[in-house]
Order: C-alpha cells, then sequence, then structure tokens
C-alpha cells in the first residue's frame, strides 16, 4: 500500500526532472538576432560609376536581416592583439579590435598594394558563430578579393576553414571564391560560421574599385567559451 502511494509522487518528480532537462536543453539551442553597435554613413556619397556584374551585389541602402547566434555570444576579438602580413603605413593595427568604426581617418588602417592580411589572435579558442568586417566605409567602394579564414595554427599551414572568399579568379592564390564583392556601408559584412571552433582569424584583401591600397578598420568575433 505504501509503494502504491508513492509511485505517483516518484512518477511527477521524474517528469519535473525532465521537463527541467528538456528546458535547459531548449535554452542552449535557442537564439537570437546577433545585435550589433552599427557605425554612422559616410557622408561622401556614393560614385556614380559603381561596378556592377554577375559577381558583384546590387548596392542597397536597407541593413541586412541579422543572421541568428545563441543567447550570450559576445564580441570576443575586443581588445585582442592584431598582426599582418605587412606593417601598415596609416594607422596602428590595434584600431582594429578597438571598436570604433566610423567613416573617419582615425579609424582606419591602410595597407600598400598587393594581397594582404590580418590577423587577430583571440587568445583561446572558441566556438565562433559570426564574424563581422569592417574594411573602409569612408566611401562606397567594392573591396577586391575579401577571403576570411579561421584557424587554430597561427602561421595558417594547417587546420584552416575558408569562411568568406569572392575572388572569383584566383587572383590572390587562395582558391577559386563563390562569393560576391559587396560594397562598403556601415552595415559591414557579417558572416556566419556555424559553431566553428578557432583561435585565430585572419582577413585578406586586395585592394578596391577605387584604390589600389588595402584598408581595415574594425573585425568583431561573436562567439562562446569552447567547452
Amino acid at each position: 500500500m505504501k509503494n502504491d502511494l508513492l509511485k505517483p509522487l516518484m512518477i511527477a518528480a521524474c517528469a519535473s526532472i525532465l521537463f527541467a532537462a528538456s528546458i535547459r536543453a531548449d535554452d542552449t539551442k535557442s537564439t537570437v538576432p546577433l545585435a550589433l553597435d552599427l557605425p554612422i554613413h559616410t557622408l561622401k556619397g556614393t560614385p556614380e560609376d559603381l561596378p556592377s556584374g554577375p559577381n558583384v551585389e546590387p548596392l542597397s541602402d536597407v541593413a541586412p536581416t541579422p543572421i541568428q547566434v545563441p543567447k550570450g555570444v559576445t564580441n570576443v576579438a575586443a581588445g585582442k592583439p592584431v598582426t599582418s602580413s605587412v606593417r601598415p603605413y596609416l594607422g596602428e593595427l590595434i584600431r582594429i579590435t578597438d571598436g570604433k568604426k566610423e567613416a573617419i581617418d582615425d579609424d582606419a588602417v591602410e595597407f600598400r598594394k598587393g594581397t594582404h592580411w590580418v590577423q587577430v589572435d583571440l587568445s583561446q579558442s572558441f566556438v565562433i558563430h559570426a564574424i563581422a568586417m569592417w574594411h573602409d566605409h569612408r566611401y562606397v567602394q567594392a573591396m577586391h578579393d575579401v577571403i576570411l579564414q579561421v584557424s587554430d595554427d597561427p602561421e595558417f599551414k594547417s587546420g584552416v576553414t575558408m569562411l568568406y572568399n569572392n575572388d572569383t579568379d584566383n587572383s590572390s592564390g587562395l582558391g577559386v571564391g563563390t562569393d560576391r564583392e559587396y560594397f562598403e556601408m556601415q552595415f559591414g559584412r557579417v558572416v556566419a560560421t556555424k559553431g566553428i571552433k578557432a583561435r585565430y582569424v585572419r582577413g585578406y584583401t586586395r585592394g578596391s574599385n577605387q584604390s589600389v591600397l588595402n584598408c581595415w578598420q574594425e573585425i568583431e568575433v561573436y562567439a562562446l567559451p569552447a567547452k
């Protein structure tokens, strides 16, 4: 008789535990729109001779739909050290992770012509869900050979994952890309990374339709700690 009375209580307790566990599981899977702190649009106007074609996205002044990311992601690139393939001739590398990305000279880092990269060391591996980048939205322009990679190898000789590549003719020698060129705007370019685990983020450029020079303003990496 005593055991019969306890059975309903035990069943209810087990149901409560399973319900709580399911809530925790749902919480880990729930997502929210990625909220970015956007800079102000450039005041320099839009050139009339913008490039066009099948490999160039049409210019739009409408913000893209935010991608979905897990709750709790933060910009783990903030304040992290930056290295580059060549020394910048204008600006300091720390500007690329200082959180400042307005359309002004003081927020830009410029490099000489050719294909060059900048690299952020996140200090440890993270589970990365999105990377946002701003190259040079002081002007409405399309950067060439925008390539984004991640790896746990600081020299990017092994374990390299290609996240974005709009080099459709392999002029930078890193493979033919299938992404399209886009115009630099205050929205930047956000790349969904689907929980890739990595410590280092490397981005390439090879000038733009307006200049042979390369420029970066900011890289933000939205991630969660790796378990």
